[in-house]
């Protein structure tokens, strides 16, 4: 009777961290899914821009056809943005398709009748509202990367979860932070 005790004392001792483990994986699991769902929420943003790109390019190109440069540096960095595989590529994509993106509205702010054109002025409205959609996806991401990686790193969590085939994701930050510094501006 006496080796009952520390038998029961073992047993329940395992039933606990059975229980703390089991929660842990899944709560693991459940920050990894929306990290993952965060994510692809900001690759839809992405392509509803860069799907926009286009359409704004031709109508600021109808009144400033001579601006090549500008038509040429707004497609490649839409291509770069569409092709990122990951935050760290997006972030410097981002950064490439602001800078972009300014050179574009700055030589839309020269031709008055462009500004005018409801045709211009829609998409400029759909681009301010995607960036809006892009920012808000991003402080989810971003919110949920740190709760992930918080849960991985703290004790004891850090012990097992690797082990577990959980890994610290990275941060969509934008690398180049001083072309978003200021955001396009947009005159009406």
């Amino acid at each position: 009777m006496e080796w009952l005790i520390p038998v029961l004392i073992v047993l329940a001792l395992v039933v606990i961290v059975g229980i703390y483990l089991w929660a842990t994986y899944n709560s693991l699991v459940q920050l990894n899914v929306r990290v993952d769902e965060a994510w692809s929420d900001i690759t839809v943003q992405l392509k509803r821009r860069a799907d926009l790109l286009p359409n704004l390019i031709e109508a600021v190109k109808g009144y400033a056809a001579h601006e090549k440069a500008v038509f040429e540096n707004v497609t490649r960095a839409r291509a770069e943005t569409l092709s990122a595989s990951g935050p760290a590529e997006a972030g410097v994509a981002e950064g490439h398709l602001q800078q972009a993106l300014k050179s574009l509205f700055a030589v839309a702010e020269a031709y008055p009748q462009l500004q005018a054109s409801q045709n211009f002025l829609q998409l400029q409205q759909s681009i301010v509202d995607t960036e809006d959609k892009i920012q808000a996806s991003r402080r989810f991401y971003n919110g949920g990367v740190r709760e992930l990686n918080t849960k991985i790193k703290v004790f004891p969590n850090n012990l097992f979860a690797r082990n577990l085939g959980f890994h610290e994701r990275e941060f969509f930050e934008v690398i180049d932070g001083a072309a978003i510094s200021e955001p396009p501006r947009v005159q009406f």
